[in-house]
Order: C-alpha cells, then sequence, then structure tokens
C-alpha cells in the first residue's frame, strides 16, 4: 500500500494544485479552458502516439486485453442502462452512463508510470489505446439515444469518432510499432518533447475542472455513479482478468484504469449532446475526490 500511495499522492496533490490555482483565478479564468484544448488536441495525442510506437509489444497478447476492456465497458454500459428507473430517463442517465463507463487517463498514465516507469507507460498506452474508442462509442451511443435530442445518423457518428485527436494517435502509434519505422527522426524528438508536458499540464486541468459547489446539491444519483465507476468497474476488471487468463503487470494496469474517476471531458460531451450537465459536474467531482480514498484502499486487495 506504501508504494501506491507514494505513487498517488503526488498525482492528487497536483490535482489540488490546479484546484488551488483556478480559485485564486491565476493566471486567469480564460487559461484553463484552452489549455484543456491544447492538451487534447495536441499534448495528449502526442504522448499516446509516442508511447505506442515505442512499446515492445513483442509476445504481448493484444486479444485476451482487448477481450478484458471490450467486455467490462459494454457490461457496465447495460448495467447502467438497466438501472435507468433508478437512475432517471434522459439526459441525467446519459450522464451517469458517462459516469461510469469513462475514465481519467490522465491520471492513469500518470500514476501507472510512477509505479512501474517505462513498462507501466507502455501497458498504459495500449490499455487507454483500447478503451478511449470504445468508451468513446459507448457514450455517443447512448447520448444519440437517451438524451431527447435529435439523435446523428451513423455517419455523422462514425465522423466524429474518425475525428477524435486520441483515436487518430493511438491508430498511427500502432502503425508506426507494427510496421517497425517507430518515431522518425527529427519529428519523433518533437513529439516526445510535447509528450512529455502532456500529463503535469493535463492534471492540472483536471483540478481547475472540479466544482466543488455542486456536491452541496449533489444526491443519490451522483454517489451511486461514483461507487459504481469506483468499486463497481475495477472489481469488474478483477474479475474478467481471471475469466480471459491476463496476468501480472498487465492486469495490474487494467485493473488501475478501472479504478480511475471519471474523465474531465465527459462534461464537454454531456454539454454538445444534450447531457444532464449538473449531474455530469457532481459526478467528475464526486468521483475525483473519492479516488483518493477508494484507489489506495483497493487497489492493494485486487493486485
Amino acid at each position: 500500500m506504501t508504494a501506491i500511495i507514494a505513487a498517488l499522492l503526488p498525482v492528487f496533490l497536483l490535482i489540488a494544485t490546479g484546484y488551488g490555482l483556478k480559485q485564486m483565478k491565476f493566471p486567469g479564468d480564460e487559461l484553463w479552458p484552452l489549455l484543456e484544448r491544447l492538451v487534447y488536441f495536441l499534448l495528449f495525442p502526442a504522448l499516446l502516439g509516442s508511447n505506442l510506437a515505442k512499446a515492445d509489444l513483442e509476445g504481448f497478447e493484444v486479444l485476451p486485453l482487448a477481450g478484458v476492456i471490450v467486455s467490462a465497458l459494454a457490461i457496465m454500459g447495460f448495467v447502467t442502462i438497466g438501472l435507468k428507473k433508478r437512475f432517471g430517463q434522459g439526459p441525467a442517465l446519459t450522464s451517469v452512463f458517462q459516469g461510469t463507463v469513462r475514465f481519467n487517463s490522465y491520471v492513469g498514465l500518470a500514476i501507472a508510470a510512477e509505479l512501474w516507469g517505462a513498462a507501466g507507460n507502455a501497458l498504459g498506452a495500449v490499455v487507454v489505446a483500447i478503451m478511449v474508442p470504445m468508451s468513446n462509442a459507448l457514450c455517443v451511443y447512448a447520448l444519440a439515444r437517451f438524451s431527447g435530442v435529435h439523435p446523428p445518423g451513423i455517419r455523422a457518428v462514425l465522423l466524429m469518432m474518425a475525428r477524435n485527436p486520441l483515436i487518430i494517435a493511438c491508430f498511427a502509434g500502432f502503425l508506426l510499432n507494427y510496421t517497425g519505422i517507430g518515431l522518425p527522426p527529427v519529428v519523433g524528438p518533437v513529439i516526445e518533447i510535447l509528450a512529455q508536458a502532456a500529463l503535469p499540464i493535463g492534471i492540472l486541468c483536471v483540478g481547475a475542472g472540479l466544482d466543488l459547489s455542486v456536491l452541496r446539491t449533489a444526491g443519490r444519483r451522483v454517489t451511486e455513479a461514483s461507487l459504481l465507476r469506483l468499486l463497481g468497474m475495477p472489481l469488474l476488471m478483477f474479475g474478467l482478468c481471471l475469466l480471459f487468463g491476463v496476468s501480472g503487470l498487465t492486469a495490474k494496469v487494467v485493473i488501475l484504469m478501472g479504478a480511475l474517476p471519471t474523465a474531465s471531458s465527459s462534461f464537454i460531451l454531456a454539454r454538445q449532446m444534450g447531457g444532464d450537465v449538473a449531474l455530469m459536474a457532481g459526478i467528475i467531482t464526486l468521483s475525483t475526490l473519492a479516488a483518493m480514498v477508494t484507489m489506495p484502499l483497493l487497489l492493494p486487495i485486487l493486485w
């Protein structure tokens, strides 16, 4: 547990720093949305692409890992929709759905790197590369199906996925790895320099995005969605790792990703596609704060 706390503490202190800077309005409220865009469209794709391009995947069994991740996301999605009478219909259900299915990959990769170094970086990037397209597809479907707004056609959904910078970066990284090209000269070092800035800035933005005021009116749905995310998902990942024969460091990274709080970017998608933005903000905030307790307690048991 000591090693886990030592890895978690710097990450959560950085989240607290981001929150503190936002409350002090330093260097200005207008900065944080711009930084979030910079991380999402440039820095984090550079990190994923470079990690995947350099990862040693020889002898690595991707199919069992993909089986765990796809099954876990699908099962959690079905469970959430199955509980719609409890969580509510329409926009509220879509925000709970995002809260249980999406994960904060900035936090996950930072912790994986703290715990396991280059191996954690590489495995974390592979897990994220599988989880991001699947979780995005499920959430777009749920929002289109249940938000009550005019649903986009299949072509529009596919186009949205094809334009996602994280999905593009994952595909490019896998392609560079598979072909043996790796990171090209000149451009590769530039991408790696950009990648180094992704996690610290991204995690500061996570903290700046927290809204503690929403917790005053947070109801049962916020709490239950956060519990499903922080307890239900890692337990599900653990069981599926046993079922698919995924073990060792790979299983640890998968379970770590399952135990993460909800992605901050869920708020943006909820606002764009008619989700319940207040409920979404509550789930993001509570799951991020509660993860400081659940992760150090649960992960040693599951590992």
